[in-house]
């Protein structure tokens, strides 16, 4: 425990590079899996989970777990530990948090009702951020020349960013669950992404259109829809396709269902294009990669 008038900056240079990015990640981000940090900077699992251990020791990290009703536990969830929040306070020249206030915190983020939307959206991204883990590649100019996801942003950040003063004075703030962009080569096409649990109706999904709308999207990048099974991304689209009554909706809309396998995930042959009627529906092209469905200047 840090103690007032006793400063001990010691800690983090006992960091390597991968831990403090790991804390940054955790700083914006709040949690992560132990499969999902192992797929951003680890070889394996195993070499992640002895490190997360070491980092917990120090005080960085912070790990809890969820008992199932079929008996045992889910896969550890990390946050940042007190000390670790501190060092990210001090590295960002901020205020750091008061050690009440961050145990209140992370208790709420243990037992928050959306904590599993929270690591659906972060699974997405460290899976597309999995391809550009610089253990997988050992020559630099194969990680630069490789398809990798070079920026992921939170719905904080999102929010943050993303605002619109009307006529009236009221701002608007577009809140997706994420945005990032892909890249491939000199090509890159960046995305807000709209994760679905299936817990929303399919009125609230598609009134989320009317918030883009009042944004120039097209200028930042595609919307994506992730529907967490086939037969609700098929509800989802032929909602799309009603509320959008045959118009171009004036931004590329792609979905996918997380219930398609590819080796790739996300990364993948796994998105439909939405098209302006439903005559095409049916026929709405397989995107093959995230990175192709933008003209090359975008």
């Amino acid at each position: 425990m840090h103690r007032g008038g006793h400063p001990d900056a010691g800690p983090w240079f006992r960091l390597l590079d991968r831990d403090r990015r790991l804390l940054c990640l955790l700083a914006e981000h709040k949690v992560l899996t132990t499969d999902q940090i192992a797929a951003l900077e680890f070889a394996s699992v195993r070499r992640a989970q002895d490190r997360l251990r070491k980092l917990r020791e120090m005080g960085m990290l912070f790990a809890f777990r969820k008992s199932l009703y079929s008996g045992g536990t889910s896969q550890t969830r990390h946050a940042l530990g007190y000390l670790g929040a501190r060092l990210i306070a001090a590295q960002r020249a901020e205020k750091p948090p008061a050690p009440g206030a961050h145990a209140l915190m992370l208790e709420r983020l243990a037992c928050s009702p959306t904590l599993e939307h929270r690591l659906g959206v972060n699974d997405f991204f460290c899976a597309l951020a999995a391809h550009r883990n610089p253990t997988r590649h050992h020559d630099t100019p194969r990680l630069e020349q490789a398809e990798r996801l070079t920026q992921w942003w939170s719905e904080r950040q999102c929010s943050e960013f993303f605002q619109l003063c009307k006529y009236s004075g009221e701002r608007v703030r577009l809140r997706p669950d994420g945005y990032g962009c892909w890249q491939r080569q000199d090509r890159a096409v960046r995305f807000f992404l709209e994760f679905d649990t299936g817990t929303e109706s399919l009125t609230t999904l598609t009134r989320k259109l009317d918030f883009y709308h009042s944004f120039p999207t097209d200028d930042f990048g595609i919307l994506l829809f992730s529907l967490h099974s086939t037969r609700r991304e098929t509800a989802a689209r032929a909602a799309l396709h009603k509320a959008l009554d045959g118009y171009e909706p004036g931004l590329v809309i792609a979905t996918t269902a997380r219930d398609h396998t590819h080796p790739d995930g996300s990364a993948g042959p796994v998105w439909s294009l939405l098209t302006s009627t439903q005559q095409h529906h049916d026929r709405a092209a397989r995107v093959s990669r995230p990175a192709r469905t933008r003209p090359s200047h975008r």
